[in-house]
């Protein structure tokens, strides 16, 4: 006779150890994505879901796709922008010195100085 929890020892999401007897596994497929740095990734799907085109490397993150022959691409990476930079597409200089002017007037109001 056992004591404590009958889940001892087991963590959240995890599995039975082996199939139950009464149980028989999901049929499933094996797909490999090849990327442009030459990893080879296996994936398993559900046997009766068609397989993605592309599909990110475990490895280097890079796009992968089902030709060795002829991966996908690097992906190009954008520089860092500022908050500034992120401004100045959006707004004109123009646009800019009218905030700017605008928000001095409010300021300038609220210490007295009209």
């Amino acid at each position: 006779m056992s004591s404590g929890s009958a889940i001892r020892g087991s963590r959240v999401g995890s599995s039975p150890m082996r199939p139950d007897e009464r149980s028989e596994p999901a049929p499933r497929r094996q797909v490999s994505y090849f990327c442009s740095s030459g990893h080879d990734s296996r994936i398993w799907f559900a046997a009766d879901v068609p397989a993605p085109e592309t599909w990110d490397c475990p490895r280097c993150g890079q796009p992968a796709g089902l030709d060795r022959e002829r991966p996908p691409g690097r992906l190009r990476t954008e520089p860092y922008k500022s908050h500034l930079a992120y401004v100045k597409e959006r707004r004109s200089a123009e646009d800019g010195a009218a905030i700017l002017a605008e928000a001095l007037a409010k300021v300038r109001q609220r210490r007295g100085r009209d």
